[in-house]
């Protein structure tokens, strides 16, 4: 496959220009929740939130893969042929684990993307709320000062109007809010549940690695014999990359009812997916998250094969 199996073959990648840079960066848009209408101040900051915990996810990927280059480092500065090559070996699957954390916060950003599309629609419907209540407060004291006005019946002909347009607003809201919550949080616990799966196979094959050092205590004067496992090492990083490769999501489907929102986040005239409107069918989302999740383990890990190519 021409790879190599070893993580130092990586050392000079940060002198080279290639190292990453946080995606997520203060500026002054972080300022706009000040701005924000009061119906959506609570999801606006929740996202907000999120945004820092995916930027905390990136970093403790970043530094888990410099520990593991740094201990690759350490055990081949032992001088102890053993601790030398386990110690790499390790390095290359604690740096895949590294990995899954990008891939985690890049799932994170989808599933923010997905709860953005119910803030906005949140903070488009405010002005249909303070429209009605400035109506019917304009009504309420016309109605205390001058009870004869005349503009008191156009008034009520307005609130008339503005309510309607609330109850349209008020329907769209909820439509979009529970349709794109499921939507939010099947992305969000897939990817919770592939990180978790995906680590666990990794931390397994590494516990495999860390079997081979053979630590019976020697006295003065003896070595220990030369290591003699590296091609076991070796075998054990394949059985890691194919574990991976050949993952395949098994979730709980996220069933949806909602079938196709229409103009104006309205009920359509025909169901999403499903035979009758109401049918209760597993959700898009969760159908696109599981082709994703095939189609990425069937590419492979970059981290696995970039990060070990061209070497011994």
């Amino acid at each position: 496959m021409n790879r190599s199996l070893s993580i130092r073959s990586k050392k000079d990648a940060s002198s080279s220009g290639e190292k990453a840079t946080p995606k997520h960066r203060f500026t002054m848009a972080s300022l706009r929740g000040i701005q924000q209408p009061d119906l959506s101040k609570k999801l606006y900051k929740l996202i907000k939130t999120e945004n820092h915990a995916i930027g905390a996810y990136e970093s403790a990927g970043r530094e888990r893969v410099a520990i593991a280059q740094q201990l690759s480092e350490w055990g081949e500065a032992t001088n102890d042929d053993g601790i030398s090559e386990v110690s790499d070996k390790l390095g290359v699957l604690m740096a895949e684990i590294a990995e899954q954390e990008d891939s985690y916060a890049q799932s994170l950003e989808e599933y923010r993307g997905v709860l953005k599309q119910i803030r906005n629609t949140e903070s488009s419907v405010q002005p249909s709320r303070d429209h009605k209540a400035k109506v019917s407060d304009e009504i309420a004291k016309l109605k205390y000062k001058e009870p004869q006005s005349t503009k008191i019946v156009q008034l009520e002909q307005e609130l008339v109007r503005a309510e309607a347009q609330s109850l349209v607003a008020e329907a769209q809201l909820t439509n979009i809010t529970r349709q794109k919550f499921k939507e939010a949080y099947d992305i969000h616990f897939a990817a919770t549940i592939e990180r978790a799966e995906k680590q666990i196979i990794l931390a397994k094959q590494a516990r495999r690695i860390l079997n081979l050092l053979d630590d019976t205590p020697i006295v003065p004067g003896d070595t220990h014999p030369e290591f003699a496992n590296g091609e076991h090492a070796r075998q054990i990083l394949n059985d890691a990359e194919d574990e991976l490769r050949n993952w395949q999501p098994n979730l709980e489907p996220i069933h949806s009812t909602a079938g196709t929102l229409g103009v104006g986040a309205m009920p359509g005239a025909e169901p999403a997916y499903g035979s009758e409107t109401g049918q209760e069918v597993e959700h898009p989302a969760y159908r696109e998250r599981t082709a994703r999740s095939r189609s990425h383990s069937g590419e492979g890990h970059s981290n696995f094969r970039v990060g070990l190519m061209v070497g011994s």
